[in-house]
């Protein structure tokens, strides 16, 4: 979902860009601009071929967390996270012309479940099960920089984009008029357009003052309460009926259920700071691009 906004905003730039992919002729199907090389991200090290004439490198590679838990699953999540950046380092670090820089994805889970506590990029991590993985996932990401490359550690949050994500998973029980928030609606939603979180990837891949942690979640979070009451609005839709956290773990999952309850009220202070304007800073106008 992000990786193909990504790829095409690159070529239409003028840019080339070559891809890693476990199926590279369904991604040459999708992407046929973009040059595709096989790659089991958690089981192997990427061909080196495919870094000939590299800048740089962006690694979006993850397991959805929106989907039922087990231990199997939450093993995924942490290995297609931690093995998969771990095993692209090493390709990196063994290439005698290496990238100068790799921007690599991170989530807002770091930060755990705060409340209303204002986050910014030096806040500490949380200490729950995605806390862990995200902080082992930018460990891995970040030993990129013994090897000479600039790193930068992308934390989004809620990428709103109607074909996936958590936008996507509300929007049929909205559309019935049996939307409302979740678990109380007390606790806050970083949220990002799917526009901004492209275009903070490309800020990101542009700009080499930026290294470390950078949060990619709009500069107004919002209260899933409210988030609600804008989704409701937008709709034409009543969003008053409360969704209790445990029924939501019951019909979608655990990791919707977890995404959903737990809050984090994240300002993103290197982006501003550093020059990036964003195109879709507030909710009521973000939902309005997406859902026209």
């Amino acid at each position: 979902m992000i990786g193909s906004t990504l790829c095409n905003t690159l070529l239409d730039q003028g840019d080339s860009v070559v891809g890693l992919s476990r199926d590279p002729e369904r991604a040459s199907r999708t992407l046929p601009r973009v040059e595709w090389h096989g790659w089991e991200a958690v089981r192997e090290r990427p061909p080196e071929a495919a870094f000939e004439g590299v800048d740089a490198v962006v690694n979006l590679a993850g397991e959805p967390i929106n989907q039922r838990w087990n231990e199997e699953i939450k093993d995924r999540i942490a290995r297609s996270r931690i093995k998969a950046t771990k095993n692209l380092v090493a390709t990196i670090a063994s290439l005698s012309d290496r990238p100068k820089a790799l921007v690599s994805g991170s989530a807002i889970g770091y930060y755990g479940d705060r409340g209303d506590e204002l986050l910014y990029e030096d806040a500490s991590p949380g200490d729950d099960f995605l806390s862990g993985i995200v902080v082992r996932w930018e460990e891995a990401a970040q030993s990129a920089e013994d090897h000479g490359l600039r790193v930068v550690r992308i934390r989004s949050g809620h990428v709103l984009d109607p074909r996936g994500g958590l936008l996507k998973e509300l929007l049929l029980p909205f559309k019935m008029g049996v939307g409302g928030p979740i678990a109380g609606g007390r606790q806050y939603m970083s949220w990002i357009h799917r526009h901004d979180e492209v275009g903070i990837l490309l800020w990101a891949l542009g700009n080499d003052a930026v290294s470390g942690p950078v949060n990619a979640t709009a500069p107004n979070p919002v209260t899933n309460k409210a988030f609600s009451k804008a989704l409701g609005k937008e709709l034409g839709r009543p969003a008053v009926l409360p969704l209790p956290g445990f029924a939501l773990d019951i019909v979608k999952g655990s990791g919707v259920g977890h995404a959903a309850r737990e809050g984090q009220r994240v300002f993103p202070r290197k982006a501003t700071e550093g020059g990036y304007e964003f195109k879709q800073p507030d909710l009521d106008g973000a939902l309005a691009n997406l859902l026209a």
